[in-house]
């Protein structure tokens, strides 16, 4: 072999010195009982924090859902926690804390400790809407980063069977013959049906009178006695409405046709592709939340989500698996914050 420097054996005298503890003229290859002693005392000192690394889970899984009970977000829930707390091997909880636009619970998960141990069960509406309408909130877009996407659910344009149309083509002809003389109902200032009744008249140039409601019930109630003539809302909110002849189905705002109404064509279908708007539910924790925790979780909900089981509950209900992995999420909410702030800039609706 070539013959090394001089400059380079004194730096390896060096480190035998420094790794050893014994001076560089004198080196050793065996180790002495005392420096065994130290190996095995440093090595005792890092096994406990490579145990707390790899801690998670280390307790049951808390979900909090912005809601009570019932409904797209909370069901969305209920079909994940078993089978997520089967794969991850701890129980999960659900925690619904409703109230307040739903700011109770973000506000609760976007303080709660960074261990991935409790989760927010999000909703696009409170998600997009609450930050843009709401000019003082108790958490921020920043305060949660996401698991992944869980269910998205399409909406429906039901109208009552007063309304002389019976397809979408008809029904905007008709809207535009008659500005301001029809009401549409939201379950409230902000809600997806809101908003997205909004993104309908502002691709259409149509012009409808909005009626808000305090959640769905009495929307559904006055849209079925003709007080109200139009609801664009989740199918399973109106789906017997709809089979029982009570209301009638003009187009889904999915990308694809609803499964319990297979004969109502999608809104791209109808002639209007840029209309697509879907409820979506998705899995946040606290924004600093270890990446290692993230991607566990997210690999274990998306799991949960591929089982037969967990896709024949979705369909009994009327909502769509779907999962999307936490990048992937994040450039959803994105476009969707931009487009729903200019849904709302344009109708200048306000909170607060």
């Amino acid at each position: 072999p070539a013959p090394r420097s001089q400059k380079h054996l004194q730096r390896r005298q060096d480190w035998h010195a420094l790794i050893f503890q014994t001076h560089p003229q004198k080196e050793t290859h065996m180790t002495t009982r005392r420096q065994i002693s130290k190996l095995l005392a440093l090595a005792s000192l890092c096994a406990p924090l490579a145990l707390m690394a790899q801690a998670f889970p280390s307790k049951p899984i808390t979900l909090v859902v912005p809601v009570p009970p019932g409904g797209l977000v909370d069901t969305s829930a209920r079909l994940i926690s078993e089978p997520l707390g089967r794969l991850i091997g701890q129980s999960v909880v659900i925690d619904n804390k409703g109230g307040a636009s739903g700011n109770l619970a973000y506000q609760q998960v976007a303080r709660a400790p960074k261990d991935g141990h409790t989760l927010l069960v999000s909703y696009s509406g409170y998600h997009i809407a609450n930050p843009i309408l709401m000019s003082k909130l108790p958490w921020e877009l920043k305060d949660l980063t996401p698991v992944g996407l869980i269910t998205v659910a399409t909406n429906v344009v039901a109208v009552h069977p007063s309304v002389p149309a019976n397809n979408m083509r008809d029904f905007i002809a008709f809207l535009k013959q008659n500005p301001g003389k029809l009401n549409y109902a939201s379950q409230g200032n902000g809600s997806v049906s809101h908003i997205g009744t909004e993104i309908f008249k502002q691709q259409t140039a149509v012009d409808l009178v909005h009626v808000p409601y305090k959640g769905s019930g009495q929307a559904i109630a006055d849209v079925l006695a003709g007080q109200v003539q139009v609801f664009m809302t989740t199918p399973p909110s109106v789906m017997q409405h709809i089979q029982a002849g009570k209301l009638k189905a003009l187009a889904v705002t999915g990308k694809k046709r609803h499964p319990g109404m297979p004969q109502v064509p999608t809104m791209a279908e109808a002639g209007y592709p840029n209309i697509d708007l879907e409820a979506w539910v998705a899995l946040y924790a606290p924004a600093g939340t270890p990446t290692a925790t993230i991607n566990q979780l997210a690999d274990a909900v998306k799991r949960s989500l591929d089982l037969p089981e967990s896709k024949q509950r979705a369909d009994q209900a009327g909502i769509e698996v779907r999962f999307l992995a936490p990048a992937d999420m994040t450039k959803l909410l994105d476009r969707e914050i931009a487009d729903w702030t200019q849904a709302i800039k344009t109708a200048n609706i306000k909170l607060d």
